[in-house]
């Protein structure tokens, strides 16, 4: 039950909130505390951080300078995601997304190219969605799924969360080539053992009900990973100490996206794909994180969707802008909506971060793999709850379902996932004689994916 505040904000159980949050936030009706969100925003920053130095990596193929990308990354992401907890007033936090950036930097090598011209497609990209959103199209295709669909979404998501948290962790890994495409980890490998331990730590943590259990256990592993690394001096290092405290930014990628350039007809085919992944990777998330937080109402709809669909769509023109790839909104925002996190002051939180990480990246990123991919595994079990309320007992319902489910993690892909999951919906109902029961919204997504698929 919600607790009530009375005029002054004080809860029910007599404890007076900050006025201006509970103006800002609502946090007593959303039965939330600033300290709880605040933890929230640092367990969402510490699992979705290591952007800050992934991002580079991949962007400097491109031929951008991996200090550039830094400050980029922290720039693209600190102003969306404050955007989205001050307007929006959910916990979603936003940043340059995975598989988009590889995207960009594959498009950015190619014969006439450069990486300026790459930025200039994610700019017209974006702004093609936020059209979208502006005249309802975005909203009206989310409302269009079926609720059975938007909980398979959520649950694959779920699984590819834990999927990579148990990469990470050392627990599964590629097989040998012949043999089979993936197997299990040595568990008495340093990264799987101190990653085991962290696991350990935050379900228990979680048994006893301590606050911010999955925050507590990032940073306890952390140490854990120091202390594995000063108990056997002669293995590869889990945490890479910095050299340095402060580092200076470097803003020389803001400002350079040529969007003349992306305009050239032979370039609709990428600005395309870009539009689809995009739309999609964050309707699944939203829908995902949105399910796990409870903010989604008995038909399945999130209130001020179009809020949250507009920072987004505006989000990808800031990335192109500031030379950091499309920002969208993140699945890690899961982590703190696992610790509680209910509004959008967990975002506010998440973009202050950024912003410090800009002068303070080194230490930031001394926070060790091994550290967050316990908090990833536990995140994916509980997005994945919700498969206790999916229908299975209809081929129509059950196998698009299932198929969403499967492939989102498997294909290391939301889009893809969902597009499938879509395209067998329609196909389905059709063979079954029940294509009156197909939105029209469902079978033009359904043969746009089609169309995309097709084309590669």
């Amino acid at each position: 039950m919600e607790q009530q505040t009375d005029a002054n904000g004080v809860g029910a159980g007599g404890k007076l909130q900050n006025p201006t949050l509970e103006r800002w936030f609502g946090l007593t009706a959303k039965g939330t505390t600033p300290e709880r969100e605040m933890v929230a925003g640092v367990a969402t920053f510490m699992t979705m951080a290591y952007i800050i130095f992934v991002n580079p990596i991949i962007l400097s193929g491109a031929g951008i300078s991996p200090q550039a990308v830094a400050a980029a990354t922290c720039l693209g992401a600190a102003l969306p995601t404050l955007v989205m907890g001050l307007w929006a007033n959910y916990p979603f936090a936003l940043a340059s997304g995975m598989g988009l950036n590889a995207a960009l930097a594959a498009l950015a090598t190619t014969p006439g190219m450069s990486w300026r011209t790459a930025m200039g497609v994610i700019v017209v990209e974006g702004v093609i969605i936020s059209v979208l959103v502006l005249t309802r199209t975005r909203e009206q295709v989310m409302q269009a799924i079926p609720m059975n669909l938007k909980r398979a979404i959520g649950v694959g998501i779920g699984l590819f969360i834990a999927f990579l948290g148990l990469q990470h962790m050392g627990w599964v890994t590629r097989g040998s080539d012949p043999g089979p495409f993936l197997t299990h980890g040595s568990l008495l490998a340093k990264p799987a053992l101190v990653s085991t331990i962290g696991l350990l730590m935050i379900v228990g943590l979680m048994a006893i009900r301590v606050n911010g259990a999955i925050l507590l256990g990032i940073m306890i592993t952390s140490l854990v990973a120091g202390l594995a690394d000063w108990l056997t001096p002669e293995s590869k290092p889990l945490v890479m100490m910095p050299g340095s405290i402060l580092a200076r930014p470097d803003f020389s990628a803001f400002g350079h996206a040529d969007i003349l350039g992306a305009l050239k007809p032979g370039l609709i085919g990428a600005i395309f794909a870009f539009l689809m992944t995009d739309f999609f990777d964050t309707m699944g998330t939203v829908i995902g994180v949105g399910g796990q937080g409870g903010f989604l109402d008995k038909q399945g709809k999130l209130p001020r969707l179009n809020r949250v669909l507009l920072v987004d769509s505006l989000a990808a023109v800031w990335g192109g802008v500031c030379g950091a790839s499309s920002v969208t909104t993140y699945i890690e925002s899961a982590a703190g909506v696992s610790c509680g996190g209910r509004t959008g002051l967990v975002s506010v939180v998440v973009a202050l971060l950024f912003i410090a990480a800009l002068c303070f990246s080194p230490i930031i990123t001394a926070v060790p793999g091994v550290a967050t991919a316990p908090a990833l595994l536990v995140v994916g079990y509980l997005m994945m709850t919700v498969v206790r309320d999916m229908e299975f007992d209809s081929l129509e319902e059950g196998v698009p379902a299932f198929l969403t489910m499967l492939l989102i993690p498997l294909a290391q892909s939301i889009s893809f996932g969902i597009g499938m999951g879509f395209i067998a919906y329609v196909v389905i109902k059709v063979l079954s004689g029940k294509g009156g029961e197909v939105s029209g919204w469902m079978y033009g997504i359904a043969a746009l994916f089609a169309v995309s698929f097709a084309w590669g």
